[in-house]
């Protein structure tokens, strides 16, 4: 019994020694890998937030290597454990659409005309994300815009590779509109918003049904700092904030071959702008140029990128990064004529802040109506981040308030 118990002890002891060890560890990458601009306020939550994501990727991967789980099962565990109780204020339920997992919130107050409809799509690169992440923000859009709102649990990669993703989203929200009578939303006031990938996602969509006179034509699309194009990952942004939490630039550009096909083998490629031959990069680069970035937003430590061509076993397997359905930066004009009213939330420290510059331009010179927020102090992430008890952001709270 003194053996066992002693036994114990040590094994104990030995897993505190490894954890310290851990986090110290996340603590020494992020203060060696990671840059906190001085533009960002409340600047030590943003580094504690990244050292807790650090330390759960780290726990992950040694798991992995020991043969108990993947890392990205892990990880999406530890996202999905979070659970929240009966909301006052909403009736919530969990329903499929198509075979999509959906969580639709309403309202509980009775409204004299029909309700706004909201069509939502979870961020998290594809990989990671879920109905349980994104509750919280569901909830108060809900709540605070008197919407009804339907959370999209569409599948992930790898395991799940383009078009996956874009084809449960589109697939639920067909759905939506075809049976909107049984939820009590005006079929005039349907709206498709995602934040990050499920930006991505909800500009892709659009897109999809800007053309259909089938079905009730969209009333908006709100996109949150969306990732919209993955042919240049040189763009001011991506350079100016490559290593600012929450989204380093690699693992941009590693999300998106995970989405596309399961491999980052060719993320070095992806990086330095050798994975598209130069003339497909000077057909869109009347679309996806540092040219069409405000000066004003180039001065932070941005230096123009020289074109580089690539060779045929590299293009071939990212060619369909040049499809809009994966890249809706990249859509056609007849396309993008037809979008409704938009709004674009932009962060300055954000890789992706340029993919929603640009589409911005684009909407606009279509003559697309756009509303445009840009939170001069925030980063990726933030707005998911508004009521995450004492790691909030106040950035994030205006951030939403102004989706809302």
């Amino acid at each position: 019994m003194a053996v066992a118990y002693t036994l114990l002890v040590l094994f104990l002891a030995v897993f505190v020694a490894g954890f310290i060890l851990l986090v110290m560890g996340a603590i020494n990458f992020h203060i060696s890998n990671a840059e906190i601009p001085p533009g960002v306020n409340q600047p030590v939550k943003l580094r504690i937030i990244h050292i807790i994501l650090i330390s759960r990727a780290v726990v992950g991967r040694i798991l992995e290597n020991i043969g108990i789980c993947s890392q990205v099962s892990f990880v999406r565990y530890l996202q999905g454990r979070k659970t929240l109780g009966a909301d006052p204020k909403l009736f919530i339920k969990d329903l499929c659409f198509e075979k999509v997992p959906v969580r639709i919130y309403q309202p509980k107050v009775p409204s004299a005309s029909q309700w706004r409809g909201v069509m939502f799509f979870h961020g998290g690169g594809w990989v990671f994300g879920s109905l349980e992440t994104h509750e919280k923000l569901c909830r108060s859009i809900a709540r605070e815009s008197e919407s009804v709102v339907v959370s999209v649990g569409y599948r992930l990669a790898p395991e799940h590779k383009y078009p996956a993703a874009y084809e449960d989203c589109l697939n639920a929200t067909i759905h939506f509109m075809k049976n909107i009578e049984h939820y009590g939303v005006d079929p005039a006031r349907i709206i498709i918003c995602g934040d990050s990938a499920g930006g991505n996602l909800a500009a892709a969509v659009s897109q999809t049904l800007a053309g259909r006179s089938d079905l009730p034509r969209l009333r908006a699309q709100i996109l949150i700092y969306p990732g919209l194009q993955a042919l240049d990952f040189n763009l001011p942004s991506y350079q100016q904030n490559q290593r600012v939490p929450l989204l380093f630039r690699d693992c941009a550009a590693f999300f998106a071959l995970q989405y596309l096909n399961g491999d980052a083998s060719n993320l070095e490629e992806v990086l330095e702008g050798c994975h598209m031959p130069i003339d497909i990069k000077l057909k869109y680069r009347k679309w996806v140029s540092p040219d069409n970035i405000p000066e004003k937003l180039k001065v932070r430590g941005y230096k123009p990128h020289v074109l580089l061509d690539c060779t045929t076993e590299a293009y071939e397997t990212v060619k369909r990064f040049c499809e809009p359905n994966l890249c809706p930066l990249l859509a056609e004009d007849a396309i993008v004529h037809q979008l409704p009213e938009s709004f674009i939330l932009t962060c300055e420290y954000d890789v992706l802040r340029d993919d929603g510059l640009l589409y911005k331009k684009r909407l606009e010179d279509n003559g697309v109506q756009v509303t445009w927020y840009h939170l001069e102090d925030g980063f990726h992430g933030i707005i998911s981040s508004f009521n995450s008890d004492w790691l909030s952001f106040s950035s994030g709270k205006r951030g939403l308030d102004n989706i809302v």
